[in-house]
This record gives structure tokens, C-alpha cells and sequence, in this order.
């Protein structure tokens, strides 16, 4: 049985990314073909690089009193975002419902939800997507969660779930009164066990099975207490949840751009490329800048969502501008390398074409890039309505909270 987390005194974040990367570099880039392999070899693969990272003491690290704070903690998810596996390896994908239950939870969810995912024992899932909602409307929520005595009764669907084929639990949006969004909906906890839970189906991601499924809750019951925060506080919770879940899945972003950059770079200074005077061609020299101006971009702006996210203020401008410039800049990384290395960069001879395919969910995972623009569009311009400039450093302190 695995241990719980112990804390520990804090460690130098310069080097415990270090150690992340030279841990990713020698373990998991190697065995990168295996883990996209047939499922039950992949699974055996990751659960065996997971309990090596356990090992070195490079998993959880931002499970709640591992790291000082989130900023800190952006060095060393980079590294970790090397491989578009290590989020699940280093664990990082459960940090965000660790986060959140342990903000939210009462002493019943601590004790049945919150120390399996600090053992490694547990794996959550989160439930907001249904098939006949819109994703960025919360209204459309259609799965009922009916109180009913001193348990809840729930019914739904709901689709696109990460971790669904292997989750011991679900954090479900579900409509506990009436209609709209306002005190309407809440979260809660659901075992997969519990009857009336199923799997519908499997949903690929642009050809490839990665975790995400179609649920079903058909009269589900779970105890009153199973209730995440407050009845009716099921919008402030999304909207916390996304800030922090954003920022989270950019900065591994962030990584495996700066690998597609390494692998660039490295192409255009090899023999070959010399061969080719790669690195002499203007067009080549411009996706050089571009890509790394991208990167370096992003990385500034995830720093100071960041920065405010770990000083309690408004940030909801800050991580949905970061999001998209995070998923941008990886577009335009791993493009680039791509064009760089021809034939040989959209074949399995390099990481490139699986990279690419994962760069081209970004802009759908956690808000599209549409939702997200025309939302903070509309933001930047209200901030207009009582005043004639704008204050670049706290734009989301002024006017109305931005839409999520």
C-alpha cells in the first residue's frame, strides 16, 4: 500500500527541476513508444515509471504543502511537460481535485475521496460535458442531482470525461434547483462502484483512446455529505476550478513546446541540416524567432497569472489570455519543427506527429480558443464603459468578473 505524502522542507525549485527533467529525460522519453502502445502494456509501463517517481520523491509536487507556492511550482511542471505522459506519472493530473478538496471538502470527503488521491491510491475524474449541453454555457446542464431524504438521487450524461476508464470516483456538475446557473448547481462526489454508474462508451481523441469516456448516472445515490462546498455553489467552484486547472495543463504545454523547440533547433544544427544550410535560410531563422518569442511569451504571462493567483486576487484575464498564448505557442513550436524535419517529422521516427496532435487539442481542452477570446474581448472592452486607459498589470480587477 502506498504511503501518504510527507511533508517536507522546501526544495529549491531550479533544482528539483532539474532532477524532473533529467527523470523525464532518461526514463520517460525512452519508453514514450511503449506508453502509446496497446492499453494494458501502457498502463503497466506508467504504473511502473509512477512508482519510480515515487521513489525519487518527484510525484505529487504540487499536491497541497509540497510546494510554496504556484509560481514556484511552473519551473517544475515545464520539465514535467516534456512528455505529454508525465502529467500522469509525476501525478499532476490529480493535483487539481486534491486542491479542491481539500478547500471544499468536509471531514466525510477528506476521508473518503481526499486520502486515496494523497496515497496514490485513488483517481479522480471531473463530470461537466454532456452531450446535449454547450460546454461554455453552464445553463445547458441538463444531470440532476434530487435530494432525497438523506442521500442524493442522480441523473445524466455526461461526456468527454478524462480518467473515466480507471477513476475511482467523479466530481460531478449536477442541477440541484431549478433553472439557470445563479444557486442552481452544485458538485458532487460519486464512486464509480456505486450502482446506477456506468461507461457508455470510449471517445477518441483525434484517433487515439486516452482516458475519455461517456458516463451514465441512472438513479446513482450517494450520501448527502458526498456535497463538494456549499449547496448551489456549483458555479464559483467551475469557475475556481478552471483558473487553477488552466494554468496547470498550459505550463505542461509549455514543455513539450519547448522539447518540439529543442528538437528544432537541434535538427537545423545536425549534419544533415548543415548539409542542407538550414540554419542559413531566412524563412528557417523566422520560425526560429517566432517560436521561441512564443514560448518566452507564454511563459511570462503564465508567471504573472501565477503571481496573482498565489496573492488571492483576480486573475481570470490573466490565465485565459495564458491558456491561449500557452496552446500557441506549442501550435506553432511543434509546426515548425515539423516543417523543419519534412517526411520524417510527421512519422513515428519522431515524437513530432504525437506532439502535434496533442498541440491541436489544447485549443479545445479547458475552454476553446473562440470562448475564451470572445470572452476576454468583451471584458477589455467594458473595462472602457467608466474610463478612458487601461491598467495592463490588473485588468481583471476592474469591471464585472470575466465569463470562464
Amino acid at each position: 500500500m502506498n504511503q501518504p505524502l510527507q511533508s517536507r522542507p522546501a526544495e529549491d525549485a531550479q533544482e528539483l527541476a532539474k532532477r524532473v527533467r533529467a527523470f523525464v529525460d532518461e526514463r520517460i522519453l525512452p519508453r514514450e513508444a511503449e506508453l502509446a502502445g496497446p492499453r494494458e502494456s501502457a498502463r503497466a509501463c506508467q504504473d511502473e515509471l509512477t512508482a519510480a517517481a515515487r521513489e525519487q520523491g518527484l510525484w505529487g509536487l504540487f499536491y497541497p504543502g509540497r510546494m510554496s507556492s504556484l509560481e514556484a511550482y511552473l519551473t517544475v511542471a515545464e520539465q514535467e511537460g516534456r512528455s505529454e505522459y508525465g502529467g500522469a506519472i509525476f501525478g499532476t493530473e490529480l493535483a487539481l481535485d486534491t486542491h479542491m478538496l481539500t478547500r471544499h471538502g468536509g471531514a466525510e470527503i477528506r476521508a473518503a475521496f481526499l486520502a486515496s488521491l494523497l496515497t496514490g491510491e485513488g483517481v479522480s475524474a471531473y463530470g461537466m460535458s454532456e452531450p446535449d449541453s454547450i460546454g461554455s454555457i453552464p445553463a445547458t446542464i441538463a444531470t440532476t442531482a434530487t435530494a432525497e431524504g438523506d442521500h442524493w438521487r442522480l441523473d445524466g450524461r455526461k461526456w468527454f470525461i478524462c480518467r473515466a476508464d480507471r477513476a475511482t470516483f467523479v466530481t460531478v456538475v449536477a442541477r440541484t434547483d431549478g433553472a439557470g446557473v445563479d444557486g442552481a448547481l452544485s458538485m458532487i462526489l460519486v464512486p464509480t462502484d456505486a450502482p446506477g454508474f456506468s461507461i457508455a462508451r470510449e471517445v477518441d481523441i483525434l484517433g487515439r483512446f486516452q482516458g475519455q469516456c461517456e458516463i451514465v448516472f441512472d438513479g446513482v445515490r450517494v450520501p448527502r455529505h458526498n456535497l463538494l462546498g456549499q449547496p448551489g455553489a456549483g458555479l464559483a467552484l467551475m469557475q475556481e476550478r478552471l483558473g487553477l486547472g488552466r494554468l496547470l495543463r498550459a505550463v505542461h504545454w509549455l514543455g513539450l513546446a519547448q522539447r518540439s523547440f529543442d528538437l528544432m533547433c537541434t535538427r537545423i544544427r545536425s549534419a544533415r541540416g548543415e548539409q542542407a544550410r538550414l540554419g542559413d535560410k531566412q524563412l528557417v531563422r523566422l520560425r526560429v524567432f517566432e517560436a521561441y518569442q512564443a514560448i518566452a511569451s507564454a511563459r511570462g504571462l503564465l508567471r504573472d497569472a501565477a503571481r496573482k493567483f498565489d496573492a488571492r486576487v483576480a486573475n481570470a484575464i490573466e490565465v485565459n489570455v495564458a491558456k491561449v498564448a500557452a496552446s500557441q505557442a506549442l501550435s506553432r513550436a511543434v509546426d515548425s519543427a515539423i516543417q523543419v524535419y519534412g517526411a520524417e517529422g510527421l512519422s513515428s521516427l519522431t515524437p513530432l506527429s504525437g506532439i502535434y496532435r496533442a498541440a491541436r487539442a489544447t485549443h479545445i481542452l479547458d475552454g476553446t480558443d473562440d470562448a475564451l477570446v470572445s470572452a476576454v474581448g468583451r471584458r477589455l472592452l467594458d473595462a472602457y464603459q467608466d474610463a478612458d486607459s487601461l491598467d495592463f498589470d490588473w485588468p481583471s480587477l476592474s469591471g464585472t468578473p470575466a465569463a470562464q
